[in-house]
């Protein structure tokens, strides 16, 4: 019998033509770990998709996102990413990264490129495949362009 698939609430939080981006902790174990990613985590019992994701930018970089719209919801047998997109509003200097390694704004061309580096890690590394996808896609439809 297989597990159901896990529920999480994804961000992509831009500002002009960049998208802030999270360093995942390398860690075995954990999905895309030491890889560039989204910042979002599990929708808890009970919880919407939209609440879910506010609440974990909260908790993950203490950032206050009032409204974020859905660009998708992505299916597969092991995940259920409920994707949404929101402007980031301050500074990234003043966001607090309570989780991960690092945080960045990353360009469309190293999105294409699919690496960045970071100083915290000391070394170029890659985004995640999803993310990078995601990434992509978010882009040629041009939906930060439209806030």
């Amino acid at each position: 019998m297989s597990l159901p698939a896990v529920e999480v609430a994804i961000a992509i939080l831009y500002q002009g033509e960049q998208f802030l981006m999270q360093l995942r902790d390398d860690i075995p174990g954990i999905y895309y770990p030491g890889q560039w990613g989204f910042f979002g985590g599990h929708i808890e019992p009970g919880e919407t998709p939209d609440v879910a994701v506010k609440r974990e930018l909260l908790e993950e970089i203490g950032y206050r996102s009032e409204a974020v719209t859905l660009f998708a919801r992505l299916e597969s047998s092991e995940v259920i990413r409920h994707v949404f997109y929101a402007p980031l509003t301050v500074s990234v200097d003043t966001l607090e990264l309570h989780e991960g390694w690092d945080l960045g704004l990353l360009s469309i061309t190293d999105i294409e490129r699919g690496d960045r580096y970071s100083a915290r890690a000391n070394q170029v590394r890659p985004v995640g495949q999803p993310h990078q996808k995601i990434l992509l896609d978010f882009w040629q439809q041009g939906c930060w362009k439209q806030t």
